[in-house]
């Protein structure tokens, strides 16, 4: 580096590293290059909370430029523009003088521009006999040149950001919509459920959004309220289900019977009376016929035949509860992996396998986990023993809770959704603990 470039500011202006690393900066210019100055202006405005200027400076920075005589940038015309205050501030929209110095010192510690002072702190230029400039005294903009590249990756980030941010918050209003109306209908159209509590959790969401919010801010919020609005979606589509079946019910006055004794699903098999037994081995095998199982008459009479054809009614009904990913059931239920094999979840078979482990060490009966797998799949079943074990210390029972929670989505008024999302704000968000 040309060592009889670097300057010192004059007068009572102090030196410091980062004025040096500019001027080093400014050395290192590739041959050649050119950059149109009102292009790398306008990226600049775009970069400009990247780059830590104000939009004052901005306009003291756009005034600058115009004393620049050719509208490419390069070292093949001198970088340095040497106006007066007097011009600088009638270009910068009559700036007043402190004002102007202010913002020009806040260009310079941005690295954007650099002084070259004089001697006597005055900005000129010496010309020779031809009249060329031979040497010149005022703001280097070679800065700007050697940043070009620098400044315009900056400014396609803050786009791009800014076009994020701008599609997010279209999705949180669509979202926040279309759940205020949701709710609205289920309870003009008398559907059951825990819509209060629902409406108290949509509130709680939207509460604490700023009014004018960050990416970072509304990103979970809108995790949480897409997840809300499609358990409500499901309850919604459950009633619709039942009202259907029930309809095909009071028209044809036929029992509902399982006339399918070849479908299987995997979860914990039929449980042996003795408490201890090893049914996770037998995971994945083919369980006995619902019809067979609950001792369901091909007849359908008596009550047995109307137990029956509840267990029936309800296991087709339970089958359609939402499933959600199991990337998120592990964020809300970290504890579920320290009874996986090998202590981590790979997939849903581990977890169902962990939920066999975590019932029999909460005490919850075999017959009470069965019937939950035959309401609510053997998956959902999973997914609600590993947020009972999250919520262990506070549940006095678990047996009778995972039985409460069964006999509600029997009747279309318990879904994960909640329960899922109230278990990932306990744990701040989640640590995916799992492979």
């Amino acid at each position: 580096m040309d060592k009889a470039y670097v300057t010192t500011p004059f007068g009572r202006r102090a030196m410091s590293l980062g004025m040096l690393a500019s001027q080093q900066l400014a050395e290192t210019i590739e041959p050649g290059i050119s950059k149109n100055k009102w292009k790398l202006f306008r990226a600049i405005c775009e970069a400009r909370q990247a780059l830590g200027v104000t939009d004052r400076a901005l306009t003291v920075l756009d005034a600058l430029l115009t004393f620049y005589p050719v509208d490419e940038l390069s070292e093949d015309h001198r970088l340095i523009v040497f106006p007066s205050n007097a011009q600088l501030s009638i270009r910068a929209r009559g700036m007043t003088g402190a004002t102007l110095r202010r913002h020009l010192a806040g260009l310079v510690d941005a690295g954007l521009i650099l002084r070259k002072d004089s001697a006597n702190g005055k900005r000129y230029a010496r010309r020779g006999r031809a009249g060329e400039v031979e040497e010149a005294f005022g703001f280097s903009l070679a800065p700007l040149l050697a940043r070009a590249a620098e400044i315009e990756a900056l400014a396609a980030q803050a786009v791009a950001d800014r076009e994020h941010l701008r599609i997010t918050k279209q999705r949180v209003t669509v979202c926040r919509r279309d759940i205020a109306k949701l709710i609205a209908a289920a309870i003009d159209e008398g559907v059951r459920g825990e819509w209060e509590r629902i409406t108290l959790m949509f509130r709680s969401m939207t509460a604490g959004l700023p009014r004018t919010p960050r990416i970072d801010e509304l990103g979970p919020v809108l995790e949480e309220m897409e997840l809300l609005r499609e358990e409500i979606v499901n309850l919604l589509d459950t009633n619709i289900k039942t009202q259907k079946m029930n309809a095909n019910e009071s028209q044809t006055e036929r029992h509902i019977q399982n006339s399918n004794p070849d479908s299987t699903y995997e979860f914990e098999p039929r449980f042996e009376t003795k408490q201890g037994a090893n049914s996770a081995d037998h995971i994945g095998r083919q369980s006995a016929p619902l019809a067979e199982d609950r001792n369901i008459s091909n007849s359908g009479g008596g009550a047995g035949g109307e137990r029956g054809r509840r267990k029936a009614l309800t296991s087709a009904k339970g089958g359609q509860l939402k499933s959600f990913p199991l990337g998120l059931v592990l964020r809300a239920c970290p504890d579920v992996a320290d009874y996986a094999p090998g202590g981590q979840i790979a997939n849903w078979r581990d977890l169902m396998t962990a939920a066999v482990v975590i019932r029999s060490m909460l005490g919850v009966s075999p017959s009470a986990y069965q019937e939950a797998c035959e309401v609510m799949g053997p998956e959902n079943a999973a997914v609600a023993v590993a947020c009972i074990l999250e919520r262990a210390e506070h549940i006095n029972s678990a047996g009778g809770y995972l039985r409460d929670l069964t006999r509600k989505a029997e009747r279309g008024e318990f879904g994960l959704g909640p329960m899922l999302m109230a278990a990932l704000r306990a744990n701040g968000g989640g640590e995916k603990r799992s492979a």
